[in-house]
């Protein structure tokens, strides 16, 4: 038996409020109905990759070809296209294996829905989904809300909603190797490399030591035989003398 998503109340945010901003570059709006070119899918399809994968450089390994060609087609919409990326194994391996169930639940309400959740409760809410059907069943269920339906339906790639300020969410924290991690924070401490010793080596201060060069050519030694008259000196044995064999 599916169990159903639990209900909890959603917070006042700033997204369920009618916007009254201008919009400008960092709320573009893609729409596979504006494009007239093949130039403008391609930026669609781009966006889409920055939006759900959450990835300033996208991979060539990363792209999803089969969807991309049913897309330019017409083949499918922007809602099934964002529903592909979602479930492949990138996004796997980018957000789900690499987070908590309630880490995944806060990503994906980020990148698909465009907002972040209400509070704990939606979080523990949408966890279960993930728990009782996979990441596929969670996944369908957020695209096919009626939520996603009213603010992208078939044909937007979903966007950060109702921001007023900061950075946007979905390119926040994106991940990066050790190598590129230790080149922008130089002077970041990394434990058991061989510069950290070095640098302690060089801070610690030494008195140096001047060594005195000693000669012995004019070094007297001292007389140490006993020359006292009072102490009996053993008389010498003569090896003439005979002695009776025993």
């Amino acid at each position: 038996m599916t169990i159903p998503l639990l209900e909890y109340k959603p917070s006042s945010q700033n997204q369920r409020v009618a916007g009254y901003e201008i919009p400008n570059e960092d709320t573009s709006i893609y729409r596979l109905d504006s494009c007239s070119s093949d130039s403008d899918v391609e930026e669609l399809i781009w966006a889409a990759y920055r939006q759900v994968f959450s990835e300033h450089e996208t991979l060539r390994s990363y792209r999803q070809i089969t969807l991309e060609t049913q897309l330019k087609n017409r083949s499918i919409t922007v809602r099934d296209f964002i529903r592909g990326i979602a479930k492949s194994e990138t996004y796997r391996r980018l957000v789900v294996e690499t987070n908590s169930n309630y880490r995944v639940v806060e990503l994906s309400l980020k990148r698909l829905l465009g907002r972040a959740p209400y509070n704990k409760d939606e979080e523990i809410a949408w966890s279960i989904k993930i728990a009782t059907k996979g990441l596929d069943g969670f996944v369908d269920a957020l695209v096919d809300s009626e939520e996603y339906s009213a603010n992208f339906g078939e044909s937007i790639v979903p966007y950060q909603r109702r921001r007023y300020k900061d950075r946007p969410f979905n390119l926040v924290t994106p991940r990066y190797d050790d190598y590129w991690r230790d080149k922008l924070e130089v002077d970041r401490y990394k434990w058991g490399e061989v510069k950290n010793f070095l640098e302690m080596a060089r801070s610690i201060k030494t008195t140096p030591v001047n060594y005195a060069t000693v000669s012995t050519a004019n070094i007297n030694i001292p007389d140490t035989t006993r020359k006292d008259a009072s102490t009996p000196v053993p008389a010498s044995i003569n090896s003439a003398a005979g002695f009776p064999l025993r």
